[in-house]
């Protein structure tokens, strides 16, 4: 059996990033949010694309105002007034100003804004009542950014500031990666829709919406493939389909030990190559991962989306248990297919627990909860109730896991404990 180390190293090994030829497409501005940038961007524009003031105040030139103070003010002309959007007029000579606001250009001869805190104006002369910095208040033109260089590298997700950057730099459309799609259904005889009534015996699927809640933060695709029955000609149909329109398939159930846990000989009868079939891991155990081969038929070859070949992984079929191995394993391959240049593995986090947490000891264990911020110190609080992994009720507003290592039985109420944060980045 596996450790979760090395599977995890074996799954990032296996994914490869999506092709920034064949995988991308152009949107535009608008709906480039959460996308992964495909080229670098770079901009015709100077950032700030002119010399302009930082300040309300006056332009000057410094060396009339070096030798300004409240007992010998030096005393200038205004010779223009000039706002934001104003194209200014005025050269400005020796003993002269221009009174200017932020954002505003700064005039020609001018060097440096006095705030005007530290003036004062009498009709059409302003006393300057302090010595300035030479060049203070002053946004001097592309020293923020040049023209011409890179302004955003490829491989970045594009949040919040990234659009607005892109918006200041007139990127009306933008080269992305195209979106990983991932093919989810589930298995077994016993599992019912939301919209069924249940039978003694029956449970409702929960896994198929909580893997497209899950795959569509992340920003990937989710393609449902809904509820397949235990029977090997159903799976291997639905199997085979998966391959041909997904870069990722996700199964939940029939992984395991039992006579209706079909998956993994139905993969070997597809010639798939099965690199994990058990991890060292609570909850989570049974967990297949396997490559596909390529399609075979014509039709499936001509909808397949990528050249790569689609990686599977057979998640439990509990709860928990998919949730635990979706965030640990799952997750950290969408980010690598998509084309995000680093950071595709879980974020781990030193915190203080405010309970105590156990396990067995003998598998790396993982125990849900949150994160509370308290006095500026972070403390992990467990969720209450039972921590099995047929128990979906608990698991409602987690967004942390604490990792107890093997051999690690037992850790004590406000003793350090390592939690995976599940925000997605």
């Amino acid at each position: 059996m596996l450790s979760v180390s090395d599977a995890q190293a074996i799954i990032l090994n296996l994914v490869q990033p999506l092709d920034n030829q064949q995988d991308t497409e152009v949107v535009e501005l608008l709906a480039a949010a959460n996308r992964i940038l495909a080229m670098p961007v770079t901009s015709t524009l100077d950032f700030p694309h002119w010399d302009n003031s930082a300040m309300d105040g006056y332009a000057v030139r410094y060396e009339d105002v070096q030798h300004s103070s409240s007992e010998k003010p030096t005393v200038l002309q205004i010779v223009e007034e000039i706002p934001a959007g104003y194209q200014p007029k005025s050269t400005i000579e020796p003993g002269q100003a221009a009174r200017i606001f932020t954002g505003a250009l700064m005039p020609a001869a001018a060097d440096t804004v006095v705030m005007q805190e530290k003036t004062r104006r009498e009709e059409n002369r302003v006393f300057i009542l302090a010595a300035p910095k030479p060049q203070e208040f002053v946004r001097h033109k592309a020293s923020f950014y040049q023209a011409g260089t890179e302004l955003l590298p490829a491989g970045i997700r594009l949040n919040t500031s990234e659009i607005a950057v892109l918006a200041a730099a007139q990127c009306p459309q933008l080269n992305v990666y195209r979106c990983p799609r991932v093919a989810i259904f589930s298995t077994g005889d016993e599992l019912v829709t939301v919209n069924q009534a249940l039978q003694p015996g029956q449970i409702v699927d929960s896994n198929q919406y909580a893997l497209a809640a899950l795959v569509r933060e992340s920003g990937a695709e989710p393609l449902l493939l809904g509820i397949v029955k235990d029977e090997p000609a159903a799976l291997e149909k639905v199997i085979t389909h998966a391959a041909a329109i997904a870069d990722i398939v996700l199964s939940s159930g029939g992984v395991s030990v039992g006579d209706y846990d079909y998956v993994d000989k139905i993969l070997e009868s597809l010639k798939a190559q099965i690199h994990i079939q058990a991890v060292d891991i609570r909850p989570g155990k049974p967990l297949t991962v396997a490559t596909l081969p390529a399609p075979q038929s014509v039709k499936d070859a001509m909808n397949r989306v990528s050249t790569c070949s689609p990686v599977y992984f057979g998640l439990p079929g509990n709860p928990a248990s998919v949730l635990v191995t979706f965030w640990r394993f799952v997750l950290p391959a969408i980010k690598k297919l998509s084309g995000i240049k680093e950071g595709w593995e879980p974020v781990f986090l030193k915190v203080r627990s405010h309970d105590e947490l156990r396990s067995d000891g003998k598998r790396e264990t993982y125990l849900w909860g949150k994160l509370h911020l308290i006095d500026g110190i972070y403390e992990f609080h467990k969720a209450g109730g039972s921590h099995s992994s047929a128990n979906l009720i608990n698991l409602a507003q987690t967004n942390a896991l604490a990792v107890l290592p093997p051999g690690k039985a037992l850790i004590s109420p406000q003793e350090e404990v390592q939690v995976l944060q599940l925000i997605i980045p």
